[in-house]
């Protein structure tokens, strides 16, 4: 399946928010339990590191970036998110844009992407392996979610070329 890959721009936001909802209706993909709106999102996110993908035109799944700290030592960590419409699930679309994300945090200077995921969520962490993430840990009883308490895996992956000196 062919994907095109190209910036994410706030008149994207329709379709990221729709795919970004499938998320939150799995239960498994996020502790938000609704969509912000879009200047939420954008003051929350990195300006660099924001990618759609297309699939005959329509935005199938995106990626973005979020500072860990404004602290000028983690200037090279982020934290990554990556959602696929549910339709588009298992067609290797992800891997695509995991790719995409990865090339283009490097070129930013990125040194270190980090993701949590919920434990029960195996197609993403199995994902971000096969992207070169390790987990690192498991964050017991970190969150509550609908008055259940939920366990965040914490996924790292370190650049092969950005901040290997």
């Amino acid at each position: 399946m062919d994907l095109s890959i190209q910036p994410m721009t706030k008149e994207s936001w329709a379709d990221v928010a729709r795919i970004y909802e499938m998320g939150i209706a799995t239960k498994n993909a996020t502790f938000q339990n609704e969509i912000p709106d879009w200047d939420s999102w954008n003051k929350a996110h990195s300006k660099h590191c924001r990618l759609v993908g297309l699939v005959n035109g329509k935005i199938v799944v995106w990626a973005a970036l979020s500072p860990i700290s404004s602290r000028p030592v983690y200037a090279g960590v982020a934290e990554l998110s990556v959602y696929v419409d549910s339709a588009y699930r298992g067609k290797g679309l992800g891997h695509k844009m995991m790719d995409a994300i990865i090339k283009e945090s490097e070129e930013k200077g990125i040194w270190t992407l980090q993701s949590g995921v919920f434990p029960e969520n195996t197609g993403s962490i199995n994902l971000h392996h096969k992207h070169g993430f390790s987990t690192i840990g498991i964050k017991k009883r970190i969150g509550k979610m609908e008055g259940k308490w939920r366990d965040v895996a914490l996924l790292e992956r370190r650049s092969t070329v950005v901040g290997i000196d």
